[in-house]
């Protein structure tokens, strides 16, 4: 295949790959809960265990595997890698749209595990592309491709689950391929081979990708701060489709509207209000307002009595949205550019440990909370502890990006905010 020079189309393909992407993944969102009472036979709070098991073993197999691919893409390029991820989340749809039982979800989640997610290499990929005062912009737009794969994902997913409880996953495979396909054709590289370093396996680890990226002891406090963020927003998946079907008795279609009015609000802040609130307050205060306004916005659904009150709430991810955008660009001005897929990598493992242990941690407190066995039944409990470590990372975040120490590297010094 010929090469292209990569530019402002490449960022476009970029941002369209994860659209397509996202939206694969969030096809499947609401009906888990429906698939997994099906093959369990369990309660509907009982099966948010397995759900949240499930999401343990996706997460703990990309925790190993993120890192190699962020030093890979550091090594080969974005473009192979990015690709090779797309690819392996759509046989992880078609095994567990054909899933005779649990044993087969748990093998399709493997699967996509090792494949890592694929904003490793696109997130790279941007670094590359954009000079360091205009990334936080650009990473806002990849991060507004979540958003809109998150309004049209939920939103397929809640109507073609009237097709059947299976017919999303053969959705989102669908989807995947095809992402793969577009992407195999048009996908440019944007890492030139003179900018590119040797890989190493001592570097390729978890540990080694973290010890590496985390040499200043500032910067280990930040991804400290970064992950308990992570933690806590792990309530969101694990436990919106569990909680609002006990609580409110919401429909598979009704969880896929509000998961998709939280994608329009998190789109919306990342494609417009991220370009005015940066160049006014900086990427620190961008992201410890959105953090305030996350904690705020959990105490809400905790508490909320209407089904209405969920969908007011969301409006705080206009601000939460904001934080990962900031503090991603906030933190690439630190790394040299032949270390930005290692970075990723850092943060894709923080991620996958936030995976590891979240959705088992958010299901076991909303299954303890709303069994008969305890006295205190209060189904908000996860959301209330999602609060408790927000409240948490917003004191570490202030505290670690006030550190002179973090400067941004030698190459990057004048472009960096």
């Amino acid at each position: 295949m010929p090469s292209r020079a990569p530019g402002r189309n490449a960022l476009y393909f970029i941002v369209i790959t994860v659209l397509l992407d996202v939206i694969g993944f969030g096809l499947i969102v609401p009906i888990m809960p429906r698939l997994l009472v099906d093959l369990t036979g369990k309660s509907l709070g009982q099966a948010a265990i397995y759900g949240g098991w499930l999401s343990f073993l996706y997460a703990a197999v990309q925790f190993v595997c993120a890192p190699i691919l962020g030093g890979l893409s550091d090594r080969y390029g974005r473009r192979p890698i990015l690709l090779y991820a797309v690819g392996s989340f759509g046989i992880d749809y078609l095994i567990m749209g054909f899933a005779p039982s649990l044993g087969w979800l748990f093998f399709g989640r493997v699967i996509s595990g090792i494949s890592g997610a694929s904003y490793t290499p696109a997130y790279a990929c941007v670094a590359d592309l954009t000079p360091p005062e205009k990334r936080a912009q650009n990473f806002g737009l990849i991060s507004a491709a979540f958003g809109i794969g998150f309004i049209l994902g939920p939103a397929f997913g809640g109507l073609l689950s009237h097709l059947g409880v299976r017919a999303p996953f053969f959705g989102a495979a669908l989807l995947s391929f095809a992402n793969l396909f577009y992407g195999f054709f048009v996908l440019p590289e944007s890492l030139p081979r003179e900018r590119r370093r040797a890989f190493d396996w001592r570097r390729a680890n978890p540990l080694g990708t973290l010890f590496h990226v985390g040499k200043q002891r500032a910067i280990r406090t930040v991804l400290g701060a970064l992950f308990l963020w992570m933690l806590a927003n792990q309530v969101m998946p694990s436990v919106w489709s569990f909680y609002t079907k006990l609580k409110f008795g919401w429909s598979e279609a009704m969880i896929g509207a509000s998961l998709a009015t939280a994608g329009l609000v998190m789109t919306l802040a990342q494609a417009l209000l991220i370009r005015r609130l940066i160049p006014r307050l900086g990427e620190r205060r961008t992201a410890l307002l959105g953090i305030a306004f996350a904690v705020l916005g959990y105490v809400g659904y905790a508490s909320a009595t209407q089904g209405w009150m969920m969908f007011a709430w969301l409006i705080t991810w206009l601000f939460g949205a904001l934080v990962m955008p900031s503090t991603n660009a906030f933190l690439s001005h630190r790394v040299a550019p032949d270390a930005q897929g290692e970075l990723q990598g850092a943060v894709a493992c923080l991620s996958s440990l936030a995976l590891i242990v979240g959705p088992v941690l958010m299901t076991q407190i909303f299954s303890f909370s709303t069994s008969g066995s305890t006295k205190l039944y209060l189904p908000g409990a996860p959301f209330f502890f999602a609060s408790a470590l927000a409240f948490v990372c917003w004191f570490v975040y202030r505290a670690a990006t006030k550190a002179p120490a973090l400067a941004a590297a030698p190459n990057l010094q004048g472009n960096a905010a």
